[in-house]
Protein backbone atom coordinates (compact mmCIF):
# COMPACT_ATOMS: atom_id res chain seq x y z
CA UNK A 1 0.00 0.00 0.00
CA UNK A 2 0.95 3.12 -1.32
CA UNK A 3 1.74 5.85 1.66
CA UNK A 4 -0.98 8.10 1.71
CA UNK A 5 -3.25 5.85 0.11
CA UNK A 6 -6.37 5.27 2.52
CA UNK A 7 -6.85 1.97 4.06
CA UNK A 8 -9.00 -0.51 2.54
CA UNK A 9 -11.44 -3.50 4.13
CA UNK A 10 -10.12 -6.52 3.06
CA UNK A 11 -12.44 -8.01 -0.15
CA UNK A 12 -15.51 -9.88 1.57
CA UNK A 13 -15.41 -13.70 1.03
CA UNK A 14 -18.03 -14.82 -0.92
CA UNK A 15 -20.62 -17.31 0.36
CA UNK A 16 -20.84 -20.96 -0.16
CA UNK A 17 -24.38 -20.88 -1.13
CA UNK A 18 -24.90 -24.29 -3.33
CA UNK A 19 -25.31 -26.26 0.46
CA UNK A 20 -28.12 -24.23 0.76
CA UNK A 21 -29.67 -24.24 -1.89
CA UNK A 22 -29.45 -27.98 -2.43
CA UNK A 23 -30.50 -28.09 0.95
CA UNK A 24 -33.93 -25.96 0.73
CA UNK A 25 -34.69 -27.45 -2.69
CA UNK A 26 -34.77 -31.74 -0.74
CA UNK A 27 -36.84 -29.55 1.72
CA UNK A 28 -39.75 -28.47 -0.59
CA UNK A 29 -39.39 -31.71 -2.52
CA UNK A 30 -40.26 -33.88 0.65
CA UNK A 31 -42.57 -31.67 2.36
CA UNK A 32 -44.87 -30.70 0.05
CA UNK A 33 -43.72 -32.85 -3.72
CA UNK A 34 -43.67 -36.33 -2.11
CA UNK A 35 -46.80 -36.63 -0.11
CA UNK A 36 -48.59 -34.92 -3.18
CA UNK A 37 -47.53 -37.69 -5.12
CA UNK A 38 -47.76 -40.25 -2.29
CA UNK A 39 -50.13 -39.38 0.02
CA UNK A 40 -49.47 -42.02 2.72
CA UNK A 41 -46.02 -40.30 3.09
CA UNK A 42 -47.34 -36.74 4.61
CA UNK A 43 -45.23 -37.87 8.23
CA UNK A 44 -42.28 -38.52 6.13
CA UNK A 45 -42.89 -34.88 4.39
CA UNK A 46 -43.66 -33.23 8.03
CA UNK A 47 -40.26 -34.49 9.32
CA UNK A 48 -38.52 -33.45 6.27
CA UNK A 49 -40.02 -29.92 6.67
CA UNK A 50 -38.76 -29.65 10.01
CA UNK A 51 -35.17 -31.58 9.66
CA UNK A 52 -34.29 -29.27 6.15
CA UNK A 53 -34.67 -26.22 8.35
CA UNK A 54 -32.07 -27.44 10.69
CA UNK A 55 -30.24 -28.45 8.04
CA UNK A 56 -30.48 -24.87 6.18
CA UNK A 57 -29.67 -23.04 9.80
CA UNK A 58 -26.65 -25.83 9.98
CA UNK A 59 -25.21 -24.44 6.88
CA UNK A 60 -25.46 -20.60 7.53
CA UNK A 61 -24.04 -21.26 10.62
CA UNK A 62 -20.98 -23.27 9.83
CA UNK A 63 -20.47 -23.47 6.12
CA UNK A 64 -21.12 -20.53 4.49
CA UNK A 65 -18.57 -18.81 5.03
CA UNK A 66 -20.78 -15.48 5.77
CA UNK A 67 -19.36 -13.21 8.62
CA UNK A 68 -19.96 -14.34 12.07
CA UNK A 69 -22.07 -11.38 12.80
CA UNK A 70 -24.48 -12.05 9.89
CA UNK A 71 -24.74 -16.42 11.17
CA UNK A 72 -25.22 -16.01 14.72
CA UNK A 73 -27.76 -12.57 14.29
CA UNK A 74 -29.59 -13.93 11.70
CA UNK A 75 -30.69 -17.20 14.17
CA UNK A 76 -31.10 -15.21 16.89
CA UNK A 77 -33.51 -13.27 15.18
CA UNK A 78 -35.20 -16.31 13.27
CA UNK A 79 -35.47 -17.90 17.02
CA UNK A 80 -36.77 -14.70 18.25
CA UNK A 81 -39.08 -13.52 15.67
CA UNK A 82 -40.89 -17.09 15.66
CA UNK A 83 -41.45 -17.28 19.33
CA UNK A 84 -42.71 -13.50 19.50
CA UNK A 85 -45.06 -14.46 16.22
CA UNK A 86 -46.17 -17.54 17.60
CA UNK A 87 -48.54 -15.35 20.62
CA UNK A 88 -49.71 -13.17 18.02
CA UNK A 89 -51.10 -15.68 15.49
CA UNK A 90 -54.91 -16.60 15.18
CA UNK A 91 -56.13 -19.23 17.68
CA UNK A 92 -56.56 -21.98 14.76
CA UNK A 93 -52.89 -21.97 13.98
CA UNK A 94 -51.50 -21.57 17.41
CA UNK A 95 -53.55 -24.74 18.25
CA UNK A 96 -53.30 -26.51 15.06
CA UNK A 97 -51.88 -29.98 14.68
CA UNK A 98 -51.08 -30.19 18.31
CA UNK A 99 -49.95 -26.69 18.51
CA UNK A 100 -47.20 -27.37 15.62
CA UNK A 101 -48.73 -26.27 12.52
CA UNK A 102 -47.42 -22.85 12.63
CA UNK A 103 -43.97 -24.65 12.58
CA UNK A 104 -44.87 -27.21 10.72
CA UNK A 105 -45.57 -24.79 7.43
CA UNK A 106 -43.21 -21.69 8.63
CA UNK A 107 -40.21 -23.39 8.75
CA UNK A 108 -39.94 -24.49 5.05
CA UNK A 109 -41.35 -21.27 3.84
CA UNK A 110 -39.18 -19.17 6.28
CA UNK A 111 -35.94 -21.15 4.93
CA UNK A 112 -36.48 -20.97 1.19
CA UNK A 113 -37.18 -17.20 1.64
CA UNK A 114 -33.69 -17.05 3.62
CA UNK A 115 -31.95 -19.11 0.90
CA UNK A 116 -33.08 -16.30 -1.46
CA UNK A 117 -32.38 -13.52 0.82
CA UNK A 118 -28.72 -14.70 1.01
CA UNK A 119 -28.22 -15.07 -2.85
CA UNK A 120 -29.66 -11.92 -3.47
CA UNK A 121 -27.97 -9.64 -1.13
CA UNK A 122 -24.40 -10.71 -1.48
CA UNK A 123 -23.18 -7.53 -3.16
CA UNK A 124 -24.73 -5.08 -0.76
CA UNK A 125 -22.89 -3.72 2.17
CA UNK A 126 -23.36 -4.53 5.36
CA UNK A 127 -25.90 -2.27 6.89
CA UNK A 128 -28.55 -3.13 4.08
CA UNK A 129 -27.42 -6.61 3.49
CA UNK A 130 -28.46 -6.80 7.51
CA UNK A 131 -31.77 -4.30 7.12
CA UNK A 132 -33.03 -6.74 4.63
CA UNK A 133 -32.06 -9.84 6.38
CA UNK A 134 -34.20 -8.64 8.94
CA UNK A 135 -37.33 -7.82 6.95
CA UNK A 136 -37.14 -11.29 5.31
CA UNK A 137 -37.17 -13.18 8.37
CA UNK A 138 -40.38 -10.80 10.00
CA UNK A 139 -42.01 -10.92 6.42
CA UNK A 140 -41.58 -15.25 6.24
CA UNK A 141 -42.78 -15.51 9.83
CA UNK A 142 -45.05 -12.57 10.40
CA UNK A 143 -47.05 -13.28 7.17
CA UNK A 144 -48.69 -15.80 9.38
CA UNK A 145 -50.56 -13.36 11.46
CA UNK A 146 -52.51 -12.39 8.37
CA UNK A 147 -54.21 -16.00 8.15
CA UNK A 148 -56.50 -18.00 10.14
CA UNK A 149 -57.24 -22.17 9.34
CA UNK A 150 -60.87 -23.93 9.07
CA UNK A 151 -59.32 -27.38 9.70
CA UNK A 152 -56.98 -29.80 8.17
CA UNK A 153 -58.04 -32.66 6.18
CA UNK A 154 -57.48 -36.19 6.44
CA UNK A 155 -54.09 -36.06 5.23
CA UNK A 156 -52.98 -32.43 7.98
CA UNK A 157 -53.29 -29.97 4.82
CA UNK A 158 -54.58 -26.87 6.33
CA UNK A 159 -58.00 -25.27 4.85
CA UNK A 160 -56.19 -21.52 5.17
CA UNK A 161 -57.93 -18.26 4.59
CA UNK A 162 -57.42 -14.47 5.53
CA UNK A 163 -57.96 -13.90 9.16
CA UNK A 164 -60.60 -11.11 8.72
CA UNK A 165 -62.78 -13.91 6.15
CA UNK A 166 -66.18 -14.76 7.80
CA UNK A 167 -66.40 -18.63 7.97
CA UNK A 168 -69.00 -20.28 6.64
CA UNK A 169 -70.88 -20.58 10.24
CA UNK A 170 -70.50 -16.38 10.94
CA UNK A 171 -72.00 -16.12 7.25
CA UNK A 172 -74.99 -18.51 8.55
CA UNK A 173 -75.39 -16.37 11.54
CA UNK A 174 -75.86 -13.06 9.89
CA UNK A 175 -78.59 -14.36 7.91
CA UNK A 176 -82.27 -13.13 8.61
CA UNK A 177 -83.44 -15.43 11.78
CA UNK A 178 -85.84 -17.90 10.72
CA UNK A 179 -89.73 -17.02 12.48
CA UNK A 180 -89.78 -19.27 15.36
CA UNK A 181 -93.24 -20.07 17.73
CA UNK A 182 -92.67 -20.97 21.26
CA UNK A 183 -93.37 -25.37 21.63
CA UNK A 184 -96.64 -25.98 23.36
CA UNK A 185 -95.62 -27.76 26.58
CA UNK A 186 -96.57 -32.04 26.34
CA UNK A 187 -97.37 -34.53 29.14
CA UNK A 188 -94.53 -36.08 29.50
CA UNK A 189 -91.74 -33.21 28.96
CA UNK A 190 -89.92 -31.05 31.02
CA UNK A 191 -89.16 -27.43 30.13
CA UNK A 192 -87.05 -27.59 26.82
CA UNK A 193 -84.83 -25.28 25.27
CA UNK A 194 -86.65 -26.17 21.74
CA UNK A 195 -88.71 -24.01 18.88
CA UNK A 196 -90.45 -25.17 16.29
CA UNK A 197 -90.01 -23.51 12.93
CA UNK A 198 -92.90 -23.10 10.52
CA UNK A 199 -94.00 -26.85 10.71
CA UNK A 200 -96.16 -27.50 7.69
CA UNK A 201 -99.43 -28.73 8.92
CA UNK A 202 -99.46 -31.50 6.18
CA UNK A 203 -96.25 -32.92 7.22
CA UNK A 204 -96.58 -36.03 9.03
CA UNK A 205 -93.63 -37.45 10.65
CA UNK A 206 -94.24 -41.09 9.45
CA UNK A 207 -95.16 -40.02 6.30
CA UNK A 208 -92.76 -41.80 3.33
CA UNK A 209 -90.90 -40.30 0.64
CA UNK A 210 -90.69 -43.32 -1.63
CA UNK A 211 -91.68 -46.83 -2.15
CA UNK A 212 -89.35 -48.23 0.30
CA UNK A 213 -88.52 -47.97 4.12
CA UNK A 214 -87.34 -44.33 4.83
CA UNK A 215 -86.48 -45.19 8.02
CA UNK A 216 -82.24 -44.53 9.23
CA UNK A 217 -82.22 -44.92 12.81
CA UNK A 218 -78.87 -43.67 13.35
CA UNK A 219 -75.13 -43.62 12.78
CA UNK A 220 -74.24 -46.07 9.61
CA UNK A 221 -77.95 -47.43 9.71
CA UNK A 222 -80.15 -50.40 11.88
CA UNK A 223 -76.62 -52.16 12.28
CA UNK A 224 -73.98 -49.78 12.80
CA UNK A 225 -72.37 -51.53 9.31
CA UNK A 226 -73.26 -48.82 6.38
CA UNK A 227 -75.04 -52.19 5.14
CA UNK A 228 -77.74 -51.22 3.04
CA UNK A 229 -79.84 -54.94 1.62
CA UNK A 230 -82.52 -54.56 -1.00
CA UNK A 231 -82.07 -51.32 -2.48
CA UNK A 232 -80.64 -51.45 -6.03
CA UNK A 233 -80.02 -47.89 -8.30
CA UNK A 234 -79.46 -47.06 -11.84
CA UNK A 235 -75.32 -46.48 -12.06
CA UNK A 236 -75.50 -44.76 -15.48
CA UNK A 237 -75.56 -41.45 -14.36
CA UNK A 238 -75.14 -39.60 -17.86
CA UNK A 239 -78.82 -41.19 -18.41
CA UNK A 240 -79.98 -41.27 -15.12
CA UNK A 241 -78.28 -38.44 -12.67
CA UNK A 242 -79.22 -38.00 -9.44
CA UNK A 243 -81.64 -35.62 -8.95
CA UNK A 244 -80.79 -32.80 -6.20
CA UNK A 245 -84.14 -32.03 -4.47
CA UNK A 246 -82.95 -29.56 -2.39
CA UNK A 247 -79.76 -27.44 -0.85
CA UNK A 248 -79.60 -25.99 2.48
CA UNK A 249 -76.70 -24.23 4.40
CA UNK A 250 -76.18 -25.85 7.89
CA UNK A 251 -73.72 -24.77 10.81
CA UNK A 252 -71.00 -26.71 11.62
CA UNK A 253 -70.34 -30.35 13.03
CA UNK A 254 -69.60 -33.51 11.87
CA UNK A 255 -72.90 -35.58 12.72
CA UNK A 256 -74.56 -37.36 9.83
CA UNK A 257 -78.20 -37.72 9.95
CA UNK A 258 -81.17 -40.06 11.38
CA UNK A 259 -84.47 -40.11 9.38
CA UNK A 260 -87.73 -41.38 10.32
CA UNK A 261 -90.32 -41.13 7.38
CA UNK A 262 -90.09 -37.42 6.30
CA UNK A 263 -88.34 -36.13 9.14
CA UNK A 264 -84.32 -36.00 9.42
CA UNK A 265 -82.29 -35.24 12.38
CA UNK A 266 -78.47 -34.25 12.59
CA UNK A 267 -76.93 -31.71 15.03
CA UNK A 268 -75.12 -28.92 14.55
CA UNK A 269 -73.24 -25.74 15.81
CA UNK A 270 -74.68 -22.37 15.44
CA UNK A 271 -72.44 -19.34 18.01
CA UNK A 272 -72.68 -20.21 21.21
CA UNK A 273 -75.50 -23.07 20.84
CA UNK A 274 -74.81 -26.74 19.93
CA UNK A 275 -78.34 -27.63 18.32
CA UNK A 276 -79.80 -30.96 17.79
CA UNK A 277 -81.92 -30.08 14.59
CA UNK A 278 -84.59 -31.75 12.65
CA UNK A 279 -85.58 -30.89 8.82
CA UNK A 280 -87.76 -31.72 6.70
CA UNK A 281 -86.97 -34.38 4.14
CA UNK A 282 -89.16 -32.87 1.49
CA UNK A 283 -87.87 -29.68 1.61
CA UNK A 284 -85.00 -29.17 3.59
CA UNK A 285 -86.94 -27.12 5.39
CA UNK A 286 -85.99 -26.63 9.28
CA UNK A 287 -88.94 -28.24 11.74
CA UNK A 288 -87.69 -27.62 15.05
CA UNK A 289 -84.57 -27.48 16.77
CA UNK A 290 -83.07 -27.95 20.35
CA UNK A 291 -80.90 -25.79 21.56
CA UNK A 292 -78.08 -26.15 24.76
CA UNK A 293 -75.56 -23.65 25.61
CA UNK A 294 -72.58 -25.32 24.98
CA UNK A 295 -69.85 -24.38 22.06
CA UNK A 296 -67.36 -27.15 21.47
CA UNK A 297 -63.86 -26.46 19.09
CA UNK A 298 -60.71 -27.07 18.41
CA UNK A 299 -58.03 -26.24 14.98
CA UNK A 300 -57.98 -29.47 13.29
CA UNK A 301 -62.14 -30.26 13.04
CA UNK A 302 -63.41 -27.27 13.66
CA UNK A 303 -66.40 -26.31 16.01
CA UNK A 304 -69.66 -28.18 16.74
CA UNK A 305 -70.78 -31.72 17.47
CA UNK A 306 -69.73 -34.99 16.36
CA UNK A 307 -72.39 -38.12 17.15
CA UNK A 308 -74.95 -38.86 14.84
CA UNK A 309 -78.57 -39.00 16.37
CA UNK A 310 -80.31 -42.15 17.43
CA UNK A 311 -84.00 -43.00 16.77
CA UNK A 312 -85.89 -45.36 19.04
CA UNK A 313 -89.68 -45.50 19.77
CA UNK A 314 -90.69 -41.83 18.69
CA UNK A 315 -87.86 -40.40 21.09
CA UNK A 316 -84.01 -39.30 19.72
CA UNK A 317 -81.25 -39.30 21.67
CA UNK A 318 -78.52 -37.36 20.80
CA UNK A 319 -74.56 -36.85 22.48
CA UNK A 320 -73.23 -33.49 22.26
CA UNK A 321 -69.31 -32.62 21.82
CA UNK A 322 -69.01 -31.49 25.59
CA UNK A 323 -70.74 -34.58 27.20
CA UNK A 324 -74.61 -33.33 26.91
CA UNK A 325 -77.00 -36.83 26.71
CA UNK A 326 -79.95 -35.15 25.65
CA UNK A 327 -83.30 -37.43 25.14
CA UNK A 328 -86.11 -35.20 22.99
CA UNK A 329 -89.62 -36.45 21.35
CA UNK A 330 -88.94 -36.94 18.04
CA UNK A 331 -91.79 -35.28 16.77
CA UNK A 332 -91.62 -31.75 18.20
CA UNK A 333 -87.92 -31.62 19.99
CA UNK A 334 -89.67 -31.34 23.75
CA UNK A 335 -86.97 -32.25 26.08
CA UNK A 336 -88.00 -35.58 27.87
CA UNK A 337 -84.62 -35.80 30.10
CA UNK A 338 -80.59 -34.51 29.53
CA UNK A 339 -77.76 -35.75 31.60
CA UNK A 340 -74.05 -34.32 31.63
CA UNK A 341 -72.47 -37.98 30.63
CA UNK A 342 -68.80 -36.28 30.98
CA UNK A 343 -69.81 -35.04 34.68
CA UNK A 344 -71.33 -38.28 35.59
CA UNK A 345 -68.46 -40.37 34.31
CA UNK A 346 -65.69 -38.18 35.76
CA UNK A 347 -63.81 -37.84 31.86
CA UNK A 348 -62.59 -34.55 31.15
CA UNK A 349 -63.53 -33.74 27.25
CA UNK A 350 -60.99 -35.14 25.26
CA UNK A 351 -58.95 -33.59 22.10
CA UNK A 352 -61.59 -34.02 19.44
CA UNK A 353 -64.54 -33.89 21.73
CA UNK A 354 -67.47 -36.58 22.42
CA UNK A 355 -67.74 -38.33 19.00
CA UNK A 356 -69.72 -41.16 20.12
CA UNK A 357 -73.33 -42.06 18.83
CA UNK A 358 -75.61 -43.24 21.34
CA UNK A 359 -76.88 -46.77 21.20
CA UNK A 360 -80.34 -47.57 22.58
CA UNK A 361 -80.59 -51.47 23.69
CA UNK A 362 -83.80 -52.82 25.62
CA UNK A 363 -84.28 -50.15 28.31
CA UNK A 364 -81.03 -48.42 27.78
CA UNK A 365 -79.06 -45.59 26.07
CA UNK A 366 -75.65 -46.40 26.25
CA UNK A 367 -72.66 -43.48 25.36
CA UNK A 368 -68.92 -44.03 25.07
CA UNK A 369 -67.53 -41.51 27.34
CA UNK A 370 -64.38 -41.20 25.23
CA UNK A 371 -63.31 -44.88 25.98
CA UNK A 372 -65.26 -45.34 29.47
CA UNK A 373 -68.96 -46.86 28.39
CA UNK A 374 -72.31 -45.12 30.46
CA UNK A 375 -75.62 -46.80 30.86
CA UNK A 376 -78.70 -44.92 31.41
CA UNK A 377 -81.95 -45.69 32.26
CA UNK A 378 -84.21 -45.03 29.20
CA UNK A 379 -87.74 -43.56 31.16
CA UNK A 380 -85.87 -41.60 34.20
CA UNK A 381 -82.33 -40.87 32.84
CA UNK A 382 -80.98 -42.07 35.93
CA UNK A 383 -77.36 -43.29 35.62
CA UNK A 384 -77.41 -47.88 35.31
CA UNK A 385 -73.57 -48.89 35.13
CA UNK A 386 -70.12 -47.54 34.42
CA UNK A 387 -67.70 -49.63 32.00
CA UNK A 388 -63.93 -49.48 33.25
CA UNK A 389 -62.40 -46.49 31.36
CA UNK A 390 -60.62 -47.70 28.03
CA UNK A 391 -57.98 -44.34 28.03
CA UNK A 392 -59.28 -42.41 25.12
CA UNK A 393 -61.49 -43.22 21.60
CA UNK A 394 -63.98 -42.38 19.53
CA UNK A 395 -65.38 -45.37 18.47
CA UNK A 396 -69.56 -45.53 19.05
CA UNK A 397 -70.63 -48.83 21.00
CA UNK A 398 -71.54 -51.63 19.27
CA UNK A 399 -74.50 -53.91 19.59
CA UNK A 400 -73.27 -57.78 19.04
CA UNK A 401 -74.35 -60.92 20.06
CA UNK A 402 -71.66 -63.97 20.19
CA UNK A 403 -72.72 -67.30 21.34
CA UNK A 404 -76.13 -66.11 22.10
CA UNK A 405 -74.91 -63.60 24.51
CA UNK A 406 -76.01 -60.02 23.85
CA UNK A 407 -72.75 -57.97 24.48
CA UNK A 408 -71.77 -53.94 23.93
CA UNK A 409 -68.39 -53.94 22.40
CA UNK A 410 -65.92 -50.60 22.36
CA UNK A 411 -62.94 -49.82 20.50
CA UNK A 412 -60.93 -47.66 22.68
CA UNK A 413 -57.40 -46.51 23.85
CA UNK A 414 -56.76 -50.15 25.71
CA UNK A 415 -57.99 -52.37 22.50
CA UNK A 416 -61.44 -53.84 21.95
CA UNK A 417 -63.16 -54.53 25.18
CA UNK A 418 -67.08 -56.55 25.20
CA UNK A 419 -69.25 -55.47 28.17
CA UNK A 420 -71.98 -57.43 29.52
CA UNK A 421 -75.32 -55.57 28.66
CA UNK A 422 -77.06 -55.92 32.43
CA UNK A 423 -73.81 -54.31 34.62
CA UNK A 424 -71.04 -53.18 32.28
CA UNK A 425 -68.63 -55.81 33.43
CA UNK A 426 -66.36 -56.71 30.96
CA UNK A 427 -66.67 -60.14 29.06
CA UNK A 428 -63.28 -59.96 27.20
CA UNK A 429 -60.37 -57.96 25.68
CA UNK A 430 -58.21 -57.63 22.95
CA UNK A 431 -55.44 -55.49 23.98
CA UNK A 432 -53.81 -53.01 21.20
CA UNK A 433 -51.38 -50.80 20.69
CA UNK A 434 -52.72 -47.56 22.95
CA UNK A 435 -54.11 -45.04 21.35
CA UNK A 436 -57.29 -43.36 20.60
CA UNK A 437 -59.38 -45.44 18.34
CA UNK A 438 -62.05 -44.38 16.12
CA UNK A 439 -63.25 -47.07 13.43
CA UNK A 440 -65.97 -48.93 14.25
CA UNK A 441 -65.56 -53.03 14.27
CA UNK A 442 -66.85 -55.31 11.61
CA UNK A 443 -68.81 -58.97 11.86
CA UNK A 444 -67.10 -61.53 8.64
CA UNK A 445 -69.88 -63.94 7.82
CA UNK A 446 -68.28 -66.76 9.88
CA UNK A 447 -68.97 -64.62 12.87
CA UNK A 448 -65.46 -63.67 13.63
CA UNK A 449 -64.73 -59.70 14.08
CA UNK A 450 -61.88 -57.20 12.13
CA UNK A 451 -60.62 -54.81 14.19
CA UNK A 452 -58.86 -51.60 12.91
CA UNK A 453 -55.93 -50.05 15.18
CA UNK A 454 -57.28 -46.61 13.11
CA UNK A 455 -54.53 -43.91 12.55
CA UNK A 456 -53.16 -45.77 9.45
CA UNK A 457 -52.57 -49.28 11.91
CA UNK A 458 -53.17 -52.62 11.21
CA UNK A 459 -56.44 -54.75 10.80
CA UNK A 460 -56.85 -57.57 13.07
CA UNK A 461 -59.71 -60.59 12.35
CA UNK A 462 -59.81 -62.10 16.17
CA UNK A 463 -61.82 -64.96 16.82
CA UNK A 464 -63.72 -64.91 20.15
CA UNK A 465 -65.66 -67.80 21.30
CA UNK A 466 -67.31 -68.54 24.94
CA UNK A 467 -67.20 -71.80 26.78
CA UNK A 468 -67.97 -72.32 30.69
CA UNK A 469 -64.67 -71.57 31.54
CA UNK A 470 -65.10 -67.94 30.23
CA UNK A 471 -63.83 -66.29 26.85
CA UNK A 472 -61.31 -66.98 24.50
CA UNK A 473 -60.00 -64.90 21.95
CA UNK A 474 -57.76 -66.04 18.93
CA UNK A 475 -56.44 -63.57 16.50
CA UNK A 476 -56.29 -64.81 12.77
CA UNK A 477 -54.13 -62.62 10.94
CA UNK A 478 -53.34 -59.00 11.02
CA UNK A 479 -52.87 -56.80 8.20
CA UNK A 480 -51.79 -53.59 6.53
CA UNK A 481 -53.98 -53.99 3.36
CA UNK A 482 -56.41 -51.92 4.77
CA UNK A 483 -55.43 -49.13 6.98
CA UNK A 484 -58.61 -46.55 7.77
CA UNK A 485 -58.00 -43.86 9.90
CA UNK A 486 -61.25 -42.28 10.79
CA UNK A 487 -62.83 -43.92 7.91
CA UNK A 488 -65.09 -46.91 8.56
CA UNK A 489 -65.29 -50.00 6.18
CA UNK A 490 -67.85 -52.55 5.11
CA UNK A 491 -68.06 -55.86 4.44
CA UNK A 492 -69.34 -57.99 1.31
CA UNK A 493 -69.04 -61.18 0.17
CA UNK A 494 -65.71 -62.69 1.89
CA UNK A 495 -64.07 -58.84 1.64
CA UNK A 496 -63.48 -56.07 3.12
CA UNK A 497 -63.93 -52.38 1.39
CA UNK A 498 -62.89 -49.01 3.08
CA UNK A 499 -60.57 -46.36 2.61
CA UNK A 500 -56.25 -47.80 2.99
CA UNK A 501 -55.46 -44.08 4.03
CA UNK A 502 -56.82 -41.62 1.45
CA UNK A 503 -57.22 -44.24 -1.31
CA UNK A 504 -60.10 -47.27 -1.70
CA UNK A 505 -58.94 -50.79 -1.05
CA UNK A 506 -59.80 -54.19 -0.58
CA UNK A 507 -58.91 -57.01 1.10
CA UNK A 508 -59.47 -60.96 1.22
CA UNK A 509 -60.72 -61.84 4.57
CA UNK A 510 -59.07 -65.38 4.27
CA UNK A 511 -55.86 -63.99 5.09
CA UNK A 512 -55.99 -60.16 4.89
CA UNK A 513 -53.93 -60.27 1.68
CA UNK A 514 -54.86 -56.80 -0.19
CA UNK A 515 -56.88 -57.74 -3.82
CA UNK A 516 -56.57 -53.72 -4.87
CA UNK A 517 -56.21 -49.60 -4.32
CA UNK A 518 -57.50 -47.06 -6.09
CA UNK A 519 -59.46 -44.09 -6.76
CA UNK A 520 -58.18 -41.48 -4.45
CA UNK A 521 -61.71 -39.92 -2.47
CA UNK A 522 -59.29 -38.49 0.27
CA UNK A 523 -60.70 -39.07 3.81
CA UNK A 524 -63.98 -39.91 2.68
CA UNK A 525 -67.21 -42.15 3.64
CA UNK A 526 -69.05 -44.92 1.89
CA UNK A 527 -72.15 -47.24 2.05
CA UNK A 528 -72.55 -50.34 0.19
CA UNK A 529 -75.95 -51.52 -1.82
CA UNK A 530 -75.12 -55.56 -0.43
CA UNK A 531 -77.82 -56.58 -2.96
CA UNK A 532 -75.71 -54.59 -6.53
CA UNK A 533 -71.98 -54.96 -4.95
CA UNK A 534 -71.66 -51.64 -4.88
CA UNK A 535 -70.31 -48.80 -3.16
CA UNK A 536 -71.70 -45.46 -2.98
CA UNK A 537 -68.71 -43.42 -1.76
CA UNK A 538 -68.91 -39.51 -0.19
CA UNK A 539 -65.54 -38.17 -0.60
CA UNK A 540 -63.34 -35.97 1.06
CA UNK A 541 -63.68 -33.20 -0.90
CA UNK A 542 -67.69 -33.51 -1.07
CA UNK A 543 -68.01 -35.39 -4.54
CA UNK A 544 -70.36 -38.47 -5.00
CA UNK A 545 -69.10 -42.09 -6.70
CA UNK A 546 -70.06 -44.98 -7.62
CA UNK A 547 -67.90 -47.91 -6.71
CA UNK A 548 -67.71 -51.74 -8.05
CA UNK A 549 -67.77 -53.94 -4.67
CA UNK A 550 -65.91 -56.88 -5.96
CA UNK A 551 -62.54 -57.86 -5.59
CA UNK A 552 -61.05 -58.59 -9.00
CA UNK A 553 -60.24 -54.70 -9.80
CA UNK A 554 -61.12 -51.06 -8.69
CA UNK A 555 -63.69 -50.12 -10.95
CA UNK A 556 -65.64 -46.57 -10.55
CA UNK A 557 -68.92 -46.68 -12.68
CA UNK A 558 -69.99 -43.08 -11.85
CA UNK A 559 -69.18 -39.73 -10.15
CA UNK A 560 -70.53 -36.49 -9.76
CA UNK A 561 -69.59 -33.08 -7.23
CA UNK A 562 -72.60 -32.78 -4.41
CA UNK A 563 -71.38 -31.29 -1.65
CA UNK A 564 -68.60 -28.31 -1.41
CA UNK A 565 -66.13 -28.21 1.21
CA UNK A 566 -64.19 -30.48 3.39
CA UNK A 567 -66.95 -33.75 4.38
CA UNK A 568 -66.43 -36.12 6.87
CA UNK A 569 -70.06 -36.70 7.76
CA UNK A 570 -71.24 -40.26 6.90
CA UNK A 571 -73.88 -40.54 3.91
CA UNK A 572 -77.19 -41.38 4.18
CA UNK A 573 -79.74 -43.87 2.06
CA UNK A 574 -83.15 -43.76 3.26
CA UNK A 575 -85.31 -45.51 0.37
CA UNK A 576 -84.53 -43.26 -2.84
CA UNK A 577 -83.23 -40.43 -1.23
CA UNK A 578 -79.30 -39.74 -0.50
CA UNK A 579 -78.43 -37.46 2.09
CA UNK A 580 -75.08 -35.96 2.64
CA UNK A 581 -73.94 -32.71 4.72
CA UNK A 582 -70.79 -31.29 5.97
CA UNK A 583 -69.48 -28.39 8.30
CA UNK A 584 -71.84 -26.05 5.85
CA UNK A 585 -73.71 -27.00 3.71
CA UNK A 586 -76.64 -30.02 3.54
CA UNK A 587 -78.07 -31.83 0.52
CA UNK A 588 -80.71 -34.28 -0.63
CA UNK A 589 -80.26 -36.35 -4.01
CA UNK A 590 -83.01 -38.53 -5.45
CA UNK A 591 -81.72 -41.64 -6.85
CA UNK A 592 -83.42 -43.40 -9.83
CA UNK A 593 -84.41 -46.97 -8.61
CA UNK A 594 -82.68 -49.66 -10.88
CA UNK A 595 -85.80 -51.79 -12.68
CA UNK A 596 -86.70 -55.17 -10.81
Amino acid sequence: MKIGQPEQSAPRIALRLWPGVLAVTLQWLARFGVPTVFPDALPFGVISGLAGGLVVLIWWAFFSRAPKSDRWGAIAVMVLSMLVIFRLLHQSIAGGMMGLMFFIYAIPVLSLAFVIWAAATQGLTNGPRQATMVATILLACGAWTLLRTGGITGDAVSDFAWRWSATAEERLLTKAPERLAALPPTPEAIPAVATIIDRPKAVDPLSVVSKLKADWPGFRGPNRNSIIPGVKIETNWLAAPPVEIWRQPIGPGWSSFAVRGDLIYTQEQRGNDELVSCYSMTTGKPVWRHADAARFWESNGGAGPRATPTLSNGRVYTFGATGILNVLDAGNGALVWSRNAATDAGIKVPSWGFAASPLVVEDNVIVAVAGKLAAYDLARGEPRWFGPNGKGGYSSPHLLTIDGIAQILLQSGTGATSLALADGTQLWNFPLPEGALIVQPALTAEGDLLISEGDGKSMHRIAVSHSPTGWTVEERWNSVGLKPYFNDFVVHDGHAFGFDGSILACIDLKDGKRKWKGGRYGHGQLVLLSDQNLLVVLSEDGELALVSATPDKFTELAKIPAIEGKTWNHPVLAGDVLLARNGQEMVAFRLTLAQR
